[in-house]
């Protein structure tokens, strides 16, 4: 096995937009798609159709989307015997996206917040055959930090991608993470400090690498990404220009096409360059996953990157 993804799933309810309403209005969006979301599977989602062998541990609730979320992970050969379902509603994430492809989003997290230290204690002995443990921050933080300390002790590097942004996540108890994956945002609220200019944003990236993350890339959209390592290597990954149709999910599948990569070559460089492409090609279409193309269509369009998934 590959990569374990511990991390959140959605249903994706996203709407189209002319504009955003003003309160206490109704307006009509021109189109409407539903699909299967959260950060936790659309980067096991990614991953998998990279190539790679993907675990998902994650909660479904007890509705009628649960049944239709186990599928799409089977469909895409995730393996599903931890995805566990729960009395609970499933988690939803109402999107809406303007004529720019700018998004916004609203998560109801539903049974993701239910996902426990029990869970991952339950799934050990099949984690423990992992590369790379995959981590966001949908799920409770006790969970994460267990998860993090899951794979110190095992000695399984860690990938944080830590998204949504949370003010409370306390850096001491992640900082064992191989990775930080963050924005720009989720820099800012890690460290406390400012990133308004390209300046800020290597000093901040710095102050993570100096509280001791090994690894800290940050995604900067249309500006590339940004890589700090202990080593003291400091390098930025120019963008990759494309005609942006809808931008959600994009963070997703730069995570799920770097941990592939990483987990089949231990090239750091590589596995960014390769994640621009993949995330940059992810924008051109509509939805999350639906945007996420497999390996063979990928290296078809960017065949210097063919070995990804082998």
């Amino acid at each position: 096995m590959d990569i374990a993804v511990i991390g959140s799933n959605m249903v994706d309810l996203i709407a189209y937009i002319t504009r955003m309403p003003a309160e206490g209005e109704t307006i009509e969006a021109p189109d409407f798609k539903m699909g299967c979301g959260g950060k936790g599977a659309n980067q096991a989602i990614a991953a998998a159709r990279l190539g790679a062998d993907v675990l998902m541990l994650t909660r479904v609730g007890n509705d009628i989307f649960a049944d239709n979320t186990i599928e799409n992970f089977r469909k895409n050969g995730i393996d599903t015997r931890y995805i566990l379902k729960s009395p609970a509603s499933s988690g939803v994430a109402p999107i809406f996206v303007d004529p720019e492809s700018h998004n916004s989003i609203i998560i109801v997290k539903g049974a993701n917040n239910l996902l426990s230290v029990e869970d991952i204690r339950a799934a050990a002995d099949d984690i423990r055959r992992c590369k790379l443990i995959v981590l966001q921050l949908e799920i409770p933080t006790e969970t994460v930090y267990a998860a993090v300390r899951f794979g110190a002790d095992n000695g399984i590097p860690v990938l944080l991608n830590p998204a949504p942004a949370q003010p409370d996540l306390v850096l001491e108890k992640v900082k064992a993470c191989e990775f930080i994956v963050p924005n720009e945002t989720e820099l800012s609220l890690l460290t406390g400090m400012p990133v308004d200019s390209e300046d800020d944003i290597k000093n901040a990236a710095a102050a993570l690498r100096d509280a001791g993350v090994k690894n800290v890339i940050v995604t900067l959209g249309k500006r590339g990404a940004l890589w700090l390592a202990q080593d003291g290597t400091e390098q930025h990954f120019p963008p990759v220009n494309v005609a942006a149709r809808d931008t959600t999910g994009a963070g997703d599948a730069f995570i799920g096409c770097f941990a592939t990569v990483y987990v089949k070559t231990g090239d750091v460089a590589r596995a960014i360059t390769a994640a621009n492409h993949y995330a940059a090609d992810s924008v051109t279409r509509l939805g999350t996953q639906t945007s996420y193309i497999d390996r063979e269509a990928f290296t078809r369009i960017y065949p210097e990157f063919a070995q990804i998934g082998e």
